[in-house]
């Protein structure tokens, strides 16, 4: 379509500032953005919806426009909500550029353009996919007809013939179509996620082709809409958040009719994910206002009665109050400043729902806030059991992060960390400030440990292990070094499994015969390594001391 068709259609109250010789342009696709820098999700040909949360000051526009024409964008349409009018240094970096401008009225959505767009590029490039992608945006909408991303996956499926699943960035299928058979296996949904989030945080352009076996998967990115109070300023602060389509197909060979279309279906199921989130304020208002009381000091009866707001809400139809635990996380990204609690809450609401639960909105049981850099989950339990070992039942760090951790670790790369903490379960106001210290102490254990994504229990908080996250970096290096390092040259040189055998040893108590039993090896043998690594290290494991240096340097390197 042509940018002079955008100004024709009065509902979209569009008003044109500037670029009026250029409305002849072609307009292939719509792309919503606040980002300082979004040239890696461009193709060219775009209309650019805009809050402008990307703008400082004055100075922002010129390279943010630059940007935009270098990477061949149609048309710029910059709204009005959040600072009132268009700033005139945008309108003059536009004309410089001979980049057209458009004014987006606050009371246009611009969900309603990015639709608008969607109908009508599919109509003429695609012929009659158009109407797929109209029947798509009728099934999207809110009512009795809405069917949310299924339906527009099983429209995929009986249209265009194509196998299509919506995962999490964790790699939990979302959606998916009854054309598409057989829900994908838990393995493949998050190898697909994690090579999705790696080709992101590479800068690769989607859509992303990767190969399972005998079988080719194109995956799409599903990115919000824009409409969110706080826009991304960097990738990486919605890469471990952000949806994927996974199509069983490969793109590579599509022409651009087909490829425009799976784009606008990714902008329709987009739209899904928005109102799924704008579901969950509820609950992270409900999370947020207890945590405000906690963390001020409010008496514990204002904090039960909040508990009690927040139950019906949690756990429909649930007579008395629930037990509650807490959890949280962190995500950190080296060198750089970037916020990192909303990212670690979207992901602490994914983190939480039971992998094998399909469906977007199955996190209806938990509450997350954030607070500066961390995020905070009140959990709530309509029960709890003690198992046969005394242990309670209720989130274990252990699992928690089992079937996430490699998608995760890849969208991290190597400059992101994400840490958890869980606390025991409380069934008071007055244990929730002890439980949120509890939590927060676990995720500092966690933090001590090596790997991209750690969580820890409050299992965990005991003895030694409550000490060791206090242990500066550098005295942990040096003192693991100088105990250990002999042994492994030593393991190294002669494969003599050394560090094997010193880990039986001290996990038998020091007791010959059990250890040399694990280890299948003879007793005599046994004394013999265990006689080296005393010669090569200059301690005697018969002594107390020697024993707990050798047990804190295992578990600290």
């Amino acid at each position: 379509m042509r940018l002079r068709a955008l100004l024709d259609t009065d509902a979209l109250g569009l008003k044109l500032l500037g670029g009026e010789d250029e409305l002849d342009r072609t307009v292939r696709g719509v792309m919503t953005t606040d980002l300082r820098d979004p040239s890696r999700y461009l193709a060219g040909g775009e209309l650019v919806l805009t809050g402008l949360a990307w703008r400082r000051d004055a100075g922002d526009s010129e390279p943010f426009v630059r940007i935009l024409v270098q990477a061949g964008v149609t048309a710029l349409a910059a709204g009005e909500a959040e600072l009132g009018d268009v700033p005139e240094d945008l309108v003059v970096a536009c004309a410089r550029h001979h980049l057209p401008l458009f004014a987006v009225h606050e009371s246009v959505a611009f969900a309603t353009i990015t639709e608008h767009v969607v109908r009508q590029v599919s109509g003429e490039r695609a012929g009659d996919l158009a109407a797929v992608v109209d029947r798509h945006r009728r099934m999207m909408t809110s009512g009795p007809a809405g069917g949310g991303p299924d339906v527009v996956l099983d429209l995929l499926g009986t249209d265009l013939d194509l196998r299509a699943w919506v995962l999490s960035p964790t790699g939990r299928l979302i959606a998916g179509s009854k054309a598409a058979g057989p829900a994908l296996p838990a393995e493949a949904c998050a190898r697909l996620a994690g090579e999705h989030l790696a080709a992101t945080r590479t800068g690769r352009r989607g859509p992303h082709r990767v190969a399972l076996g005998a079988t080719t998967y194109s995956l799409f990115p599903v990115r919000s809409t824009g409409r969110s109070p706080q826009p991304a300023r960097d990738a990486r602060e919605t890469v471990l958040s952000d949806w994927l389509l996974a199509v069983e197909a490969d793109a590579g060979d599509w022409p651009e009719e087909r490829l425009d279309l799976l784009y606008g279906v990714t902008q329709l199921i987009a739209v899904e994910r928005d109102r799924r989130d704008a579901a969950r304020t509820v609950r992270r208002r409900l999370a947020q206002e207890v945590l405000e009381l906690v963390q001020t000091g409010a008496a514990p009866a204002e904090i039960a009665a909040r508990l009690r707001v927040a139950a019906p809400v949690l756990l429909p139809g649930l007579g008395a109050a629930p037990h509650w635990q807490v959890v949280v996380a962190r995500v950190d990204w080296a060198g750089e400043e970037i916020e990192g609690g909303p990212v670690a809450q979207a992901l602490l609401e994914e983190v939480l729902v039971d992998p094998a639960v399909v469906g977007p909105e199955h996190s209806d049981r938990i509450a997350v806030a954030h607070t500066g850099g961390e995020a905070i989950a009140l959990v709530p339990l309509p029960a709890v059991s003690t198992e046969h070992d005394g242990s309670e039942t209720g989130v274990l760090a252990d699992a928690l992060l089992g079937s996430v951790r490699d998608p995760l670790t890849a969208g991290l790369d190597d400059d992101g960390r994400l840490t958890l903490g869980v606390s025991a379960a409380v069934h008071s106001a007055e244990g929730l400030r002890g439980a949120l210290e509890e939590a927060r102490h676990a995720r500092r254990v966690a933090a001590a440990r090596p790997g991209r994504v750690c969580a820890a229990g409050h299992q965990e908080l005991a003895s030694h292990v409550l000490l060791l996250p206090f242990v500066p970096d550098d005295v942990r290096r040096a003192f693991t070094a100088r105990l250990l390092d002999p042994l492994r040259d030593y393991d190294r040189r002669h494969r003599a499994e050394l560090i094997p055998t010193l880990e039986a040893f001290l996990d038998c108590d020091g007791s010959w015969t059990r250890c040399a039993t694990r280890l299948h090896l003879h007793v005599n043998t046994l004394r013999y390594r265990v006689g080296r690594i005393e010669q090569l290290t200059s301690r005697d494991l018969s002594r107390l001391e020697d024993k707990l240096d050798f047990f804190l340097a295992l578990r600290m390197s």
